[in-house]
């Protein structure tokens, strides 16, 4: 409260020195001199608690009234003081007429001024008002009408209109992310029924003795124990998944030469590449770039790399491995070349989104159910670094940029 009535108090001392400091250079007589300081002084307090008084009555009013009633207040004091001043024969009679003239007049056009100036800031307040009202709506609301405010309300509509476009963005990314979880919700639900009927297919033949000779019942085993593989594969990659969404992925980096993690990749990836067969190679710059990484999440992003294109190269094929410093000299490179075709540039975007999988009808079979280079993309990220895709020669080409430590 205190502060609240420090500068209008600072105010009023001022006024009052400044009174004082001209009734003493007039070179009116001293008793005199105090009587007018004295009038004035009390005629401008008198016209200020009318006009507050006013002004609390009519605090429902348009805004163009308020203000029209704070700009007559200081005429009121002066016309006061004008009584007071003829009264003690300050003022001629001649001399009051003529104030008086100038008192209307110059009340008339303040009254006019305030008017207008209130008007506009009105007008532009409802519209602000409005926009605010709107920001809780779909959709992006009506701009508001800032033209002739006050600087003030023409900052808070351009903070307004800014709020709503991120509000617009925060939702447009809401409803993304909700069909997104829609739609990989439907496809696992599909990825996992499948093999399941399959195994369950095949376990009810087994038990019932529909089969019986040696060589379908191990066909059957082999099948069945591909089938559960294939759900592990898919029940790892969910959980990876979750736990990159939910920022609860934890880090162990070190050191570690690329050339080590080429190797155990190709190591891990030939078994299928021949069983597919594909050539798979490895080319590591020498002395092979050292990086700062955690080894398990980074070598899952390289085997999930390497199935991936082996998975979509044909047989007689090549998958090439390499990684070498890029040109800047920042940061490390781990690329795969595979022979897939190329990927439609429409679709190149799309390639790391959650559950993309390069065929709408998502027909059963060894495609993948679209979560690995998903997890991909979140674990390099989570290494604070980079992965893109782009078509070169026969097929695509994968890279991982990743910062090198200062």
């Amino acid at each position: 409260m205190t502060r609240r009535w420090a500068i209008p108090a600072g105010v009023a001392a001022l006024g009052l020195a400044v009174t004082a400091g001209v009734a003493a250079a007039s070179g009116i007589r001293g008793h005199d001199a105090m009587r007018l300081v004295v009038e004035s002084v009390v005629g401008a307090a008198a016209a200020g608690a009318v006009a507050a008084a006013v002004l609390r009555g009519v605090r429902r009013s348009g805004l163009g009234v308020q203000i029209a009633i704070a700009t007559l207040a200081p005429l009121l004091a002066v016309a006061i003081g004008v009584v007071w001043a003829a009264s003690g024969m300050f003022i001629m009679r001649h001399d009051l007429w003529v104030l008086w003239i100038v008192l209307v007049a110059a009340g008339t056009v303040g009254a006019l001024t305030a008017l207008v100036l209130g008007g506009r800031v009105a007008a532009a307040a409802r519209s602000v008002g409005l926009m605010a009202r709107q920001l809780a709506e779909p959709g992006p609301p009506a701009p508001a009408t800032s033209r002739g405010a006050p600087q003030e309300l023409a900052s808070l509509a351009a903070e307004l209109e800014r709020t709503a476009a991120r509000l617009t963005e925060a939702q447009e990314r809401s409803a993304a992310a909700e069909r997104s979880r829609r739609e990989l919700v439907a496809w696992v639900s599909h990825d996992l029924r499948t093999p399941l009927a399959g195994i369950r297919a095949m376990v009810e033949a087994l038990e019932d003795g529909v089969v019986d000779d040696p060589a379908t019942v191990a066909r059957y085993h082999r099948t069945m124990r591909q089938e559960a593989d294939r759900l592990a594969g898919l029940v790892d990659d969910l959980f990876e998944l979750s736990r990159i969404h939910a920022g609860a992925l934890s880090l162990d980096l070190e050191r570690v030469a690329l050339d080590e993690l080429v190797s155990d990749a190709i190591a891990g990836a030939s078994i299928a590449a021949r069983a597919k067969g594909v050539s798979l190679y490895g080319d590591v710059e020498q002395p092979p770039p050292v990086v700062e990484l955690s080894t398990p999440e980074m070598a899952r992003v390289v085997r999930n790399l390497l199935d991936n294109a082996i998975r979509h190269t044909p047989a007689g094929g090549a998958v090439v491995v390499d990684a070498r410093v890029d040109a800047s000299g920042a940061a490390a490179e781990v690329s795969v070349r595979d022979g897939c075709g190329g990927i439609p540039e429409a679709d190149l975007p799309e390639v790391f989104e959650t559950a993309y999988r390069g065929d709408a009808a998502r027909t059963p079979g060894d495609g993948g159910a679209g979560l690995g280079l998903a997890v991909a993309r979140g674990l390099v990220e989570a290494h604070k670094g980079q992965i893109s895709v782009r078509n070169e020669g026969p097929g695509c080409r994968f890279t991982v940029r990743l910062p090198l430590p200062r």
